[in-house]
C-alpha cells in the first residue's frame, strides 16, 4: 500500500479564487465553505476516458465512479502541482495535463457533509501502465465518452455528482 499524507486544511476562497483562509477539511466539509479543488480527466490514444471507482472507505462519495483523480491543494501549493501530485498518488502515474477551464459547484450529501468547491480542471493524456492505491481506488477502466454517457442516463446513481455536472463540458472541449 502506498503512502501518502493525508490534507489536513483545504484553501477557502472567493467566487473570484482569491484564497481567503484556511481550514481544516472536515470542518469545511461540514460547513459547505467554498473551497479550492481540482479535477483531473485522462483519455487515452482511443479517445477513451479513464474512470476510477472511488475507494469504499472514502468519507463521502465511495463506490461512485468518478474522474481520473480529484482533490485539493495544500495551502501554498500550486494547483497544477497539486493535480500532478495526487494522479501519482493515487493512480502511481503522470502526464502532461492542461488546465481548460474551473467552475462552482455545491453538493449536500445524505451524510450531512457538503461540498462547496471552485473546482479546476484538468485535461490529458496517458497510455502507460497504472497502479492505483487501493486506499483510494477500488477499480479503474476506459471507456467511450459516448457508452459513458449511456451509462449515466441508465444508472445516474453509480457516478459522483461533480463528474455529472461537467462531464458534458469536458467533452465539448476536446
Amino acid at each position: 500500500m502506498k503512502v501518502h499524507k493525508k490534507i489536513d486544511s483545504v484553501i477557502l476562497v472567493n467566487k473570484s479564487d482569491t484564497p481567503i483562509g484556511t481550514e481544516p477539511k472536515l470542518p469545511a466539509h461540514q460547513k459547505g465553505l467554498l473551497h479550492r479543488a481540482f479535477s483531473v480527466f485522462i483519455f487515452n490514444r482511443d479517445g477513451e476516458m479513464l474512470l476510477q471507482r472511488r475507494a469504499w472507505e472514502k468519507y463521502h462519495s465511495p463506490g461512485l465512479w468518478s474522474n481520473a483523480c480529484c482533490s485539493h491543494p495544500r495551502p501554498g501549493e500550486d494547483t497544477a502541482a497539486a493535480a500532478h501530485r495526487r494522479l501519482k498518488e493515487e493512480l502511481g502515474f503522470d502526464s502532461e495535463i492542461e488546465e481548460k477551464f474551473h467552475f462552482i459547484y455545491r453538493a449536500e450529501f445524505d451524510n450531512g457533509l457538503i461540498e462547496h468547491e471552485l473546482d479546476h480542471v484538468f485535461i490529458g493524456q496517458y497510455d502507460g501502465e497504472i497502479t492505483p492505491d487501493p486506499a483510494e481506488v477500488a477499480e479503474i477502466r476506459w471507456i467511450n465518452p459516448n457508452v459513458l454517457k449511456q451509462e449515466i442516463a441508465e444508472k445516474p446513481d453509480e457516478f459522483t455528482v461533480w463528474f455529472k455536472i461537467v462531464l458534458e463540458r469536458v467533452l465539448e472541449i476536446l
